[in-house]
């Protein structure tokens, strides 16, 4: 199959790129990829599905080719706000969004503001805030906010000498990562500096939290608004709480949580047919080509 198209759209007047996979008379559907993270995260699963959607896997602003923000605010619902913008972009109706950690909380938080537009939401260890969670102080919230952004003004980002050296560092941090997959996901998310090394992609910004945060109430909220079917697949070495363990399901009008064995946060570089699997499932897919 071939690979995607680079493609452009506009967003507060931010240039945000996304990969467009084809077969536009097919449904589409919104591959939502994580914090720090890029757009051919996803390129496995966006081949699983290349047959029966039109496959469109956004670099969120701040990651991958898309423009940084000035200023370095990066918010939840700003990046839903740039989700809005594609499917507008794409002239589409109603999008199916499976999302990765941050992305998806991006998907939960758009399908709960627009859940008529939404046909189906697979979610991969995506649930960072957890109902009953108490908020810190509002003051509290602002001063660590502060105190991020101004180390983060000194900090410089680090440089690889190779692309081969930027994947071994993500090798470090995950250990079940195929050396293949490492290079592949390095290639695409390093840029060359004037000196010939290499620094991520990513706004270095992006590790500052905002202040200005939905509510543990405001999430939950959002998910009762929720109306399609939802999957919730959680990662069983995940440093996150276990969806169906915290009772997440009873949240939602028609959630399922299901876990994978033998993988951490990156599920989907770690076990990527179990997952494949979970989600043509998920989707009525019943072909068995990945």
């Amino acid at each position: 199959m071939l690979g995607p198209e680079s493609r452009f759209f506009q967003s507060q007047g931010l240039r945000l790129h996304y990969a467009d996979w084809g077969n536009e008379d097919a449904p589409p559907i919104l591959l939502v990829h994580g914090g720090r993270d890029h757009c051919r995260s996803w390129d496995r699963i966006a081949r699983s599905l290349q047959r029966h959607f039109h496959v469109l896997a956004p670099d969120l602003r701040g990651h991958g080719d898309s423009d940084w923000t000035k200023g370095g605010s990066y918010s939840l619902t700003e990046y839903v706000y740039d989700l809005s913008c594609l499917v507008q972009h794409t002239a589409a109706h109603r999008v199916a969004i499976v999302g990765h950690s941050m992305g998806g909380m991006v998907g939960l938080i758009y399908a709960g503001t627009f859940p008529e537009q939404v046909s189906a939401l697979a979610v991969l260890d995506g649930i960072t805030v957890l109902p009953n969670t108490k908020s810190a102080p509002a003051h509290e919230r602002i001063a660590k906010w502060v105190g991020q952004l101004d180390n983060l003004e000194d900090r410089e980002p680090r440089r690889y000498r190779t692309i081969q050296e930027a994947a071994a560092q993500m090798r470090a941090h995950n250990k079940r990562l195929p050396p293949e997959l490492a290079l592949h996901l390095a290639t695409f998310g390093v840029r060359r500096n004037d000196d010939d090394t290499y620094s991520w992609k990513f706004d270095p910004y992006q590790r500052a939290r905002t202040p200005h945060r939905l509510s543990p109430d405001d999430h939950v909220s959002l998910w009762s608004r929720i109306t399609c079917p939802t999957l919730l697949l959680h990662a069983k070495e995940s440093f996150l709480e276990s969806p169906e363990t915290a009772g997440l399901t009873n949240y939602f009008q028609q959630a399922r949580a299901e876990t994978i064995s033998g993988a951490g946060h990156w599920l989907h570089h770690d076990k990527p047919d179990e997952v494949i699997g979970y989600i043509k499932s998920f989707f009525g897919l019943t072909d068995q080509g990945h």
